[in-house]
């Protein structure tokens, strides 16, 4: 069993978008660096929470459970999925993926912004969703950039190492189903571009209504 927390009395998916959080959306292809810059930025930006998602695929080295991934085998998954506790799910690379529900709208609920570090599959379900959502797409700056980050990490067969290789070019052709795109070429420039997005949507106008509206009601009315 997995030791994921489990959320009660949550707050549905149609609630008052002022009052719950911003998921954002953030994909690349393996090896994008998307959750290196996700690490970046987690204990730079209050208010921001990581939803760790569910796979099939086994552990790569340092990762831990519960912190990276929920690690559960296949059947585990399977009836997770079939209890609807997935926001969405995927088969990528031959593992299942998927995002859970209680997690993500416990934190949305209570007001807190979201990142979710899913591909391009999970992204375009979780666009159907009624949520409050910003796309982001990790941009790696050369296929060789981005066979040499596969190559370092150790972590992936040689068939395996293919198949990602493979199919980045069909991941990278959905960049124009996101909101923003950052180049990852440079760590710091990149994570504090992906952190400036995260404040940028924050202060969005449609976003600031309900701020608005509370300080309104400290000013007088017109006269006159």
């Amino acid at each position: 069993m997995s030791d994921e927390p489990v959320a009660e009395d949550v707050t549905p998916l149609d609630a008052e978008p002022s009052e719950r959080g911003i998921l954002f959306v953030i994909s690349s292809p393996s090896g994008g660096g998307k959750g290196t810059l996700i690490r970046r930025i987690l204990p730079r930006v209050p208010r921001l929470g990581y939803s760790v998602s569910w796979t099939t695929r086994p552990p790569r080295t340092g990762e831990r459970h519960g912190v990276h991934y929920f690690f559960v085998m296949p059947e585990e998954f399977i009836a997770a999925r079939e209890r609807g506790e997935f926001l969405e799910w995927a088969v990528v690379h031959g593992h299942y993926y998927g995002t859970s529900r209680p997690v993500v709208e416990r934190e949305l609920a209570c007001g807190r912004d979201v990142i979710l570090e899913i591909d391009v599959q999970g992204a375009a379900s979780m666009r159907q969703l009624p949520l409050d959502s910003v796309g982001v797409f990790i941009l790696p700056p050369s296929y060789e950039v981005l066979r040499v980050r596969l190559i370092a990490r150790k972590s992936e067969s040689l068939d395996d190492l293919a198949l990602r290789l493979r199919n980045a070019r069909g991941e990278i052709e959905h960049y124009r189903e996101f909101d923003y795109v950052i180049l990852n070429d440079e760590v710091e420039r990149a994570s504090a571009q992906l952190a400036a997005i995260v404040y940028a949507a924050r202060a969005e106008r449609q976003r600031q209504e309900s701020l608005v509206r509370r300080v309104l009601t400290s000013f007088p009315e017109p006269t006159g």
